[in-house]
C-alpha cells in the first residue's frame, strides 16, 4: 500500500515570474506554432514528502490530501511545551494543526526532524525517539 504522505513535484511553465504570478506568452514559446495567440502560464504541484531519519514529512499538506485521508475525523491529541521519550508500537500518521516539535530518533545523536503546523507526518512502527515540543501541539493522528 502506498504511503499516505506523497511527494511534491513542481512543474513550471516557461514565463512564470519569480513572484509566482504568470505572464502572457505566445504559444510559439510553449511548443507548437499556432500564430501569436496568447495564454496564461501556470504552475502545477503534486504533494511529495521528504524522508529524514525514518520520518516522512509533507510540508503544508494540501486540503485535498487531508480530505482523501479523512484527517479531520481522526482523534486529536495535544501537549504543552515539554521534552519526553516516545516509542511507536505501530505506524502513526498525524497532521499538526498547531505547534512546533523537534523529533530526535534514537541512534542518530543530535540529529532531528522538525515538524510544525500544517505538516502531515508519518512515523514508522518501532521508532524510538525523543519529542522536544517548543510550541504547544494540537494534532490529528491515526495509528495502523
Amino acid at each position: 500500500m502506498a504511503s499516505p504522505v506523497m511527494g511534491l513535484r513542481l512543474h513550471t511553465v516557461p514565463g512564470l515570474t519569480s513572484a509566482g504570478f504568470s505572464r502572457r506568452l505566445p504559444l510559439s514559446e510553449l511548443r507548437g506554432r499556432e500564430g501569436q495567440r496568447w495564454w496564461r502560464a501556470g504552475i502545477r504541484a503534486e504533494a511529495m514528502a521528504t524522508e529524514r531519519l525514518g520520518v516522512k514529512v509533507l510540508k503544508n499538506a494540501p486540503e485535498e490530501k487531508l480530505a482523501e485521508l479523512g484527517v479531520r475525523s481522526w482523534p486529536k491529541w495535544g501537549c504543552p511545551p515539554s521534552r519526553f521519550p516516545w516509542e511507536y508500537t505501530s505506524k502513526e500518521t498525524c497532521y499538526l494543526l498547531q505547534g512546533k516539535v523537534k523529533v530526535y530518533p534514537d541512534g542518530h545523536g543530535d540529529e532531528f526532524v522538525e515538524i510544525e503546523a500544517g505538516d502531515l507526518v508519518e512515523f514508522p512502527k518501532g521508532m524510538k525517539c525523543t519529542w522536544d515540543v517548543s510550541v504547544t501541539v494540537d494534532k490529528h493522528y491515526d495509528f495502523e
